[in-house]
């Protein structure tokens, strides 16, 4: 017995140790990642970079507020795209999904299908849908495209949290006379709003960096857009096309957009956290 525990002991130590060592990797890789981003372009993020456009080629100075309204631009429209429908169809699957029903389960295997298609395939779609028979890109595009990609993940996260509800508020509610539509809108949907909106905002962050669809739908803009039917700028496709030209400034203000977008990322996985864990278990109240 004595072998036995000095041999579960000795495991127990090794498992820790490892799992503390990929821990600890985890954490420095977004600390190095921070880091040099900061020193490669923080001297480049100052005001100019946020209120003035970009200057012409091998010029220096200049900034990206045009990329920073067109992303905003783009991602706002493909949330009021891809949201809605991905809401609804997690509820669908929440509510429905269950019961075996063939539809069911084409409807989640599609939406998980969707999931895992490559960004660049999606962006090909989207140019084949809207910019070739409109012959020019636009924002609208472009949201199309990044609403694509948000469907299946705010499906997905929204069938989850629902689906953690407990079973006896939806008893009760029935108990009460209520029909299953008013009991999802006013009993299980409020139960996991906070879990819901958290899935929300990761979606929208994770599309947020995107560059690949974009350049096949909303391209590039080295000026004001003068509207979402025409092509804007974006602050991963300014990142892209600034890192591939031959010019040091152009670089350095590739690394600042780079950490004004990791930033953002980071605000947004930071207001998810806190929204989920401030009382986010269903049936709290």
């Amino acid at each position: 017995m004595t072998f036995r525990n000095a041999y579960r002991k000795a495991v127990n130590n090794v498992m820790l140790t490892l799992t503390g060592v990929c821990a600890v990797i985890t954490v420095s890789t977004l600390f190095i990642i921070l880091a040099y981003l900061v020193y490669n372009g923080g001297k480049s993020v100052n005001l100019d970079f946020f209120i003035k456009l970009p200057l012409g080629t091998g010029e220096t100075g200049g900034g990206m507020a045009n990329a920073i309204v067109g992303s905003g631009e783009i991602i706002l429209f493909a949330s009021l795209i891809g949201i809605p429908i991905g809401f609804f169809t997690g509820v669908y699957l929440s509510e429905w999904g269950g019961q075996g029903s063939v539809y069911s389960f084409v409807v989640r295997y599609m939406n998980d299908l969707l999931n895992g298609v490559p960004s660049i395939v999606i962006g090909i779609f989207a140019a084949t849908v809207l910019v070739k028979p409109l012959h020019h890109f636009s924002a609208i595009a472009g949201g199309f495209a990044l609403s694509l990609m948000l469907i299946p993940i705010t499906a997905k996260n929204t069938e989850q949290f629902l689906s953690e509800v407990p079973r006896a508020l939806r008893e009760g509610s029935y108990a009460l006379g209520a029909t299953k539509w008013r009991t999802i809108a006013s009993v299980v949907v409020p139960a996991a709003r906070k879990g819901i909106m958290t899935g929300i905002i990761l979606g929208v962050a994770r599309i947020s960096g995107e560059s690949a669809p974009l350049l096949f739908t909303s391209f590039n803009n080295q000026v004001w857009s003068n509207g979402i039917q025409d092509p804007v700028a974006s602050l991963p496709v300014m990142i892209y096309s600034h890192a591939i030209s031959p010019y040091d400034d152009w670089h350095r203000q590739a690394w600042a957009a780079g950490l004004v977008l990791l930033v953002l990322v980071l605000i947004a996985n930071i207001a998810a956290r806190l929204i989920l864990t401030r009382g986010s278990s269903p049936g709290r109240g």
